[in-house]
């Protein structure tokens, strides 16, 4: 089984990406101009109206940056054992992992925008038969060590028989986080399986 792990992990990879390429931040060096325009910019000089003009309609800093995205320590992976025989490794039903994970922000007006992904397998083990697995995963975002967003969501995996692993994606869109300029802002995502 360990021989087919890596090719699983491209069709959730590229699934992640295709349901993230609808929303993106867009050229940010404007490709595409001519020789003449970039060389008229380069020999550009602006007033000092235009600077403060510019200055004031200027987006924070972040708009060339979006948060980062991590897998909280020990959210990574999810393990279900059978009949109270936790850590044995006969005794394991299925575990989950996380592969792959992504996000893209707008940000306009005082807000970020985001649109956050995950995509991972179900594994079962020596003593799974199940054909049925319900994922939960957490998406949380924090500015400055405080929660500005938590959600958990539970994805529902369907292993096939003889398939002994299936793969799973959720994406989040939408998620709007104020931004005045300076804050420490991190999105978390993996497994939580407390309730």
């Amino acid at each position: 089984m360990t021989n087919f792990l890596p090719m699983l992990r491209l069709p959730a990879a590229a699934a992640l990406a295709a349901l993230l390429a609808g929303c993106s931040m867009g050229s940010m060096f404007g490709g595409g101009q001519s020789a003449a325009t970039n060389q008229s910019l380069q020999n550009a000089t602006a007033s000092p109206a235009a600077i403060a003009q510019a200055q004031s309609n200027a987006l924070p800093a972040i708009a060339t940056q979006c948060p980062p995205i991590k897998v909280r320590a020990g959210s990574e992976a999810m393990y279900y054992y059978g009949g109270g025989r936790v850590g044995d490794p006969k005794a394991l039903q299925y575990q989950g992992v996380i592969d792959e994970s992504s996000r893209n922000c707008v940000v306009s007006n005082g807000l970020i925008t985001v649109n956050m992904g995950v995509a991972g397998r179900i594994l079962l083990g020596p003593g799974g038969k199940q054909t049925s697995v319900n994922a939960p995963i957490r998406f949380a975002v924090e500015r400055n060590g405080t929660a500005v967003f938590s959600e958990k969501y539970t994805i529902p995996v369907s292993v096939v028989p003889p398939a002994e692993s299936a793969e799973f994606s959720k994406v989040i869109e939408n998620v709007a986080i104020p931004y005045l300029g300076g804050e420490d802002i991190t999105i978390w995502v993996g497994f939580d399986t407390k309730g």
